[in-house]
């Protein structure tokens, strides 16, 4: 089997109004991708980028309203969603979807909570689907229901 060689670049990438542009790039050999502080460059076997995966890029916010099982719509590689205050019962869970036009289906999405109060409230990616995703966030509190507007980052990884 062939060894693996990475590609070297010569230039820079540089961040403008939240794209990515390539400037002065030279391929020496060979396919991968190559990293700097501005993003990732992955390029495909004929040598052509074919993506710039933004590290920590502008992403974007939305705010759940009703309910903390209505639905959201964020367009975004990664972001944070405002939780709906509505009481969430100690050992309770409540999932919703999260619509996003970056998300593919063999894509991973990972979630975090930025903020919490009350409770001891836990948010996981229950579901990835073509178009959209699923976040379960669960109280594990034994006593104290979760009345907060929790906070849940997430980020899209795109996979091959």
């Amino acid at each position: 089997m062939p060894a693996f060689r990475s590609a070297r670049y010569t230039g820079h990438v540089q961040k403008r109004a939240g794209t990515s542009a390539l400037t002065n790039k030279t391929k020496a050999s060979g396919i991968g991708t190559d990293s700097n502080a501005s993003g990732v460059l992955k390029y495909n076997k004929s040598g052509t980028v074919v993506s710039v995966l933004d590290n920590g890029g502008p992403g974007g916010t939305v705010t759940q309203i009703t309910s903390r099982s209505t639905g959201v719509t964020l367009n975004a590689m990664n972001g944070a969603i405002t939780m709906d205050a509505t009481s969430l019962a100690a050992g309770a869970e409540a999932q919703f979807t999260v619509t996003n036009s970056f998300v593919a289906a063999g894509d991973v999405v990972v979630c975090c909570l930025k903020t919490t109060g009350t409770g001891t409230p836990f948010a996981a990616v229950t579901t990835v689907a073509a178009g959209s995703f699923q976040i379960t966030l669960t109280n594990l509190h034994a006593a104290t229901a979760d009345t907060t507007a929790d906070v849940i980052n997430f980020m899209v990884l795109k996979t091959a």
